[in-house]
């Protein structure tokens, strides 16, 4: 292999099925995500307010963190 030159995949055949597998795991997060926002749901708004605003605060504590800590 010449000086300066990368290899991109050393594989093709697990090159070409990485999308693929992305797209499953994917789904099955999507589903998982699904069932658990319908349990919560079916318990009652308080429940929902309650999770709604936990993870309120979870995304403006990482959003914050991340300023704080320089990240672009």
């Amino acid at each position: 292999m010449p000086a300066g030159r990368m290899i991109l995949a050393e594989d093709a055949l697990l090159g070409m099925l990485f999308p693929f597998w992305q797209l499953v795991i994917g789904l099955c997060v999507l589903l998982a995500l699904g069932a658990a926002a319908y349990r919560l749901a079916a318990r009652g708004p308080s429940r929902m307010t309650t999770a709604l605003l936990v993870t309120g605060a979870a995304v403006v504590g990482i959003a914050l963190l991340s300023y704080l800590t320089g990240g672009n």
